[in-house]
């Protein structure tokens, strides 16, 4: 009884053996066993829960921002590791990786082509959450397009513009281009409005109705006190800067557009034009014998 027990066992030994040992061959150079594929499998498991314990160690005492920027870019080195570990299991489990790596050479160079935008903006996005160079309701302004920004990925940036519209931007034109952020020293920015008045007119009440509009608008903050600028004697008109702050960049188009329409109208009151270009057009005639006749 004990040696049919032992022949039964010999025999699943056997069969599991040849189970384990069975070849997937892509080529004459490139094959792997099915333990080869399970121990690829285990390493892998083993890599993410520790992976996940590192990751749950490093932020356990982290402000929730700076939680939310180290998982993003951990989420990418993850991917990294995984590679590593793939392939160091895929070289212990007897396949030949090098082989693997001249067969796909080819591959690997397109494909490597193809993702070179991808990788700027993902090495862009790090640099970003890392350099802390903007930060979500910043206002910033890049390539003549402004916005706040709502949200800061690996590879791309979403901001929405004042007309309520959403600005996606690839992370690595921060590295191509000039980047404007409003709001780095604060919410609080300076703004102006330039107008001309008609040579002649009474400087000194253009500066009090230019503060006295300002003083006017609610959003122009009052602590910083508003200025006026006498920026030039221009060819027709005497040339003026009102320049006030705001708590909020997002409004500065409207509060400009209710200061022209106060300033027009108390310059209208105290007789106050602004000047328009205006050229001579001189006409000469000519006495030609053949008009004549």
């Amino acid at each position: 009884m004990q040696d049919k027990v032992e022949q039964i066992k010999e025999s699943i030994e056997k069969e599991a053996n040849s189970i384990l040992e069975y070849t997937f061959k892509f080529s004459n150079e490139i094959s792997i066993t099915v333990k080869g594929l399970i121990f690829v499998a285990v390493a892998l498991i083993l890599t993410a829960f520790v992976l996940r314990l590192v990751r749950r160690f490093i932020t356990r005492k982290m402000p929730e921002n700076d939680k939310v920027k180290f998982v993003s870019v951990f989420g990418y080195l993850r991917w990294l590791v995984f590679l590593v570990i793939f392939l160091i299991a895929m070289d212990t489990s007897g396949v030949n990786v090098t082989a693997i790596f001249a067969a796909s050479a080819a591959l690997l160079i397109g494909v490597g082509l193809a993702l070179q935008t991808l990788f700027q903006d993902i090495i862009s996005g790090i640099f970003i959450l890392v350099d802390k160079s903007v930060h979500v309701g910043d206002i910033i302004e890049l390539e003549g397009q402004v916005g706040r920004v709502l949200d800061i990925r690996l590879r791309t940036t979403r901001a929405v513009t004042v007309d309520n519209k959403v600005l996606v931007i690839p992370n690595h034109l921060y590295l191509t281009n000039i980047l404007f952020n409003w709001t780095e020293n604060g919410t609080e920015t300076r703004e102006s409005v330039t107008v001309g008045v008609a040579y002649g007119s009474d400087v000194e009440l253009v500066k009090q109705i230019l503060l006295d509009a300002a003083k006017k608008q609610d959003k122009i903050l009052k602590i910083s006190e508003s200025k006026v600028l006498f920026t030039d004697f221009a060819d027709s008109s005497l040339n003026f800067k009102l320049v006030f702050s705001l708590n909020d960049s997002f409004e500065t188009r409207f509060v400009q557009s209710d200061l022209r329409f106060e300033i027009d109208k108390k310059f209208r009151e105290n007789g106050i034009s602004i000047p328009f270009p205006q050229r001579d057009v001189h006409v000469f005639g000519t006495n030609n014998k053949e008009d004549k006749n």
